[in-house]
């Protein structure tokens, strides 16, 4: 039905506590190519999502504990904007906004036919993705009297010194400056640049920023372009 790129599939967190129709689901989306994540209660759903980068969540409204209209509630409390699809045996029309307006991107009644659900999924995912994509920079990128070749790899200080980047530093720096003035929260920094889909330690981007702050900033101290919000992200403004 699609194709994934080998080196990053798109995962899932699918949340759905009836063990049937759990594993049909999920069997049906590792076949698509997608890194599927099981959750069976509210708790767990949450957990999950506080460890992990997702670029979707199947949420089933009818679960032990909390419901799934609380899981997406408490989720966009977070700011996490990650895509949610739920699932409900409830069909009136009552539900589903109530679905919507706690912040659910799509609403699925239960039975539903598969080859829709999975054309949800996709279609969901791929919005997510060119939201994310942010307006793309050229190959160079000047700020201050500094200077980035993103393609050459290498930067330009203001005193004209050049610095070698590595490929890790280009496609960090990138990403901060596509989403310039706003906070790029770590994970997606992190599952974006690094590739990871469980985080480790955040130590990683903080030995990043402080080294953007040697090449660039005239006081690394009192930073003008490259901050670090705490517990939530690092930000790049001009």
């Amino acid at each position: 039905m699609q194709t994934m790129t080998a080196e990053k599939k798109s995962s899932i967190l699918l949340v759905e506590d009836e063990v049937n129709l759990h594993e049909a689901l999920k069997l049906n989306l590792e076949l698509e190519g997608y890194e599927v994540t099981s959750a069976y209660d509210g708790a767990a759903a949450l957990n999950a999502v506080q460890g992990e980068y997702f670029d979707l969540i199947i949420l089933d409204v009818m679960l032990p504990e909390m419901d799934g209209i609380n899981v997406t509630e408490t989720v966009r409390i977070s700011n996490n904007e990650v895509p949610i699809l739920i699932l409900s045996a409830k069909n009136s029309s009552a539900d589903r906004v109530l679905g919507l307006k706690k912040g659910a991107d799509d609403y699925l009644t239960k039975p539903f036919n598969l080859e829709e659900l999975l054309l949800r999924v996709h279609k969901l995912i791929n919005k997510n993705k060119k939201l994310q994509d942010k307006s793309t920079i050229d190959d160079t990128y000047n700020f201050g009297n500094n200077s980035i070749d993103f393609k050459a790899q290498e930067a330009t200080k203001t005193t004209g010194e050049k610095i070698q980047l590595s490929k890790k530093e280009t496609m960090l720096l990138k990403l901060l400056i596509e989403n310039k003035n706003e906070v790029v929260p770590r994970e997606k920094i992190l599952q974006s640049v690094w590739g990871y889909n469980v985080y480790p330690t955040t130590r990683t981007i903080d030995n990043f920023i402080l080294s953007f702050r040697k090449y660039f900033e005239e006081d690394s101290r009192n930073p003008k372009y490259f901050h670090s919000v705490r517990g939530v992200g690092y930000k790049y403004s001009e």
